[in-house]
Parts: C-alpha cells; sequence; structure tokens
C-alpha cells in the first residue's frame, strides 16, 4: 500500500496517541481515577439504556484491533507496500491520533463527572470516526486493509455511537432532566429507537456488517439489563419489546447484507 513512505511524525503521533489512550484506561481501572471506577459512576446515574456489566468487554476487542492497525500502520502485516495509499493512511493516522487522546480526554470529563464537557468529548470522537469509516468507504481496499483497517474502525464507531447516545442519557439524568412529561420509559422507547435507526441507517449506507454486529451486541446487552435480577428484572416490558424488535431489524440487515455479497459473487463467478 505505500508508493511513499508514510510520514514518521505522523507515526510517532499514532503509536504515542495509542499508548496514552491505553495507559489512561488502564489508570481509570486500577486506581481508579479520582478514586471512582468507571462503571460505579455509571450506576450512580441509573437509565433504561445502560447495557449489562458484560457488554464492557468490547473495549478489550476494540483496543486490540485498533492495536492491530497500529501495528500495520507501522508495516507490519503488509506484504504488498507499495500499492498502499500513503496520503489516505497519513489522514487516516492523523484522525485516529484525535481519537485517541480524545478517548483519554473522555476519561478524565467522566470520573470528575463533567457530564456536559464528556459529551462534546465523545462527539468529537464519534465525528473523527465517522470520516474516517466514510474515507475508507470510498477506497477499494484490499483483504489486509479490511482486516487491519476497516473493521477495527467499524468496530470503535459502533461502540462509540452506542456510547455517545448513553452518554447523553447519563448526562440528562445527572441534571434531572423530567423528559417534557414523558415518563422514562417513553423517553427510553424513543431513544432506543433513534439508536436503531441511526445504527439501520449506517449498517446499510455503509454496507457495514462489523458495525452491525456491534450494534446487536450493545443491544443485547441493554436487554440482559432488564432481563437479569440483578438489573431491571423484567419491569418494563414495552422497553424489553422494542429492544427485541430493534435487535430482529438488526439481525434482518446483517442478512441482507450477507446476501447481498453472496448474489454479486455469484453474478462475477458467472
Amino acid at each position: 500500500m505505500f508508493k511513499n513512505r508514510i510520514n514518521n511524525t505522523t507515526k510517532i503521533m499514532v503509536v504515542i496517541s495509542y499508548i496514552v489512550m491505553v495507559a489512561v484506561n488502564a489508570m481509570a481501572t486500577l486506581l481508579p481515577l479520582n478514586g471512582k471506577a468507571t462503571d460505579v459512576i455509571s450506576d450512580s446515574y441509573p437509565n433504561f439504556f445502560a447495557p449489562a456489566g458484560i457488554t464492557f468487554v468490547i473495549w478489550g476487542v476494540i483496543y486490540f484491533l485498533l492495536l492491530m492497525f497500529v501495528l500495520y500502520f507501522l508495516g507490519f502485516f503488509n506484504v504488498e507496500r507499495n500499492k498502499m495509499n500513503t496520503e489516505l493512511f497519513n489522514r487516516i493516522g492523523i484522525i485516529f491520533t484525535v481519537t485517541s487522546l480524545a478517548n483519554a480526554a473522555w476519561l478524565f470529563s467522566w470520573h470528575w463527572e463533567k457530564f456536559l464537557i464528556s459529551i462534546v468529548i465523545m462527539l468529537v470522537m464519534l465525528i473523527s470516526l465517522m470520516m474516517i469509516v466514510m474515507t475508507l468507504k470510498q477506497e477499494d481496499l484490499n483483504t489486509r486493509e479490511k482486516i487491519f483497517v476497516k473493521i477495527p474502525f467499524s468496530v470503535y464507531f459502533g461502540w462509540i455511537t452506542v456510547a455517545t447516545i448513553a452518554n447523553i442519557t447519563t448526562y440528562l439524568v445527572s441534571i434531572n432532566w423530567m423528559g417534557l412529561g414523558l415518563s422514562e420509559v417513553m423517553w427510553t422507547i424513543i431513544i432506543l429507537i433513534v439508536g436503531m435507526v441511526i445504527g439501520l441507517m449506517t449498517i446499510l449506507i455503509n454496507e457495514d456488517k462489523s458495525y452491525g454486529l456491534v450494534m446487536i451486541w450493545a443491544y443485547s446487552g441493554i436487554l440482559i439489563k432488564h432481563f437479569s435480577t440483578d438489573g431491571f428484572g423484567s419491569q418494563y416490558p414495552t422497553i424489553m419489546i422494542t429492544i427485541i424488535l430493534s435487535l430482529i431489524i438488526f439481525v434482518l440487515a446483517e442478512a441482507y447484507l450477507l446476501l447481498k455479497k453472496k448474489r454479486n459473487y455469484n453474478q462475477i463467478g458467472r
């Protein structure tokens, strides 16, 4: 993928920003920052959109996938250097640096419960990841690029989509927002539907199965929280029905993309 070498400054930025992001996340867990664990803060502002704790293991997957991207960016796993679009990768590297530093900054704002600031930072991450995903969509990527570049950012983008909605929800709870006269259950249903529509449109427009799998994972986590006796114990059936319907729609969207890919493959093979 390299007609010219990737800018060394960009390489350094990518590596340092990744290390900073992982280090701050480790501090948030091990210290923790401000003496409060990340999930404890979330539990302090209960809402019906929050997923079960097990759902957050996806962060480990995201950091691993991003590590694979960083290594690929540095030249590992790449045996076709002469084919790399250097300008494209330099641009992605810079945007990735922004998302990594924003990720670290978000943790500080979250642990000090500056939720409005955390929303702004989360939106920076969301928009930056959207830029990367949309840029990659326009490129004719080979198999290695799809594995080491496209998939990591699709997964990351998918989770940050859900995390942004959850962050906004937590902020509204923190300021005791009254919901314009609507009940918390009704607002949760609206938020779930909005998240489903955003996710569905992104899946279909970008033809992104990895993003879709993350949406399925996130909504499954919310459903588990509502089913669980440690969560809401099936007290809100209308919310659960909305989540199940959203999951069905996501699964159908994934199935559509698989069938479309198979049909295109068969047409090419004729």
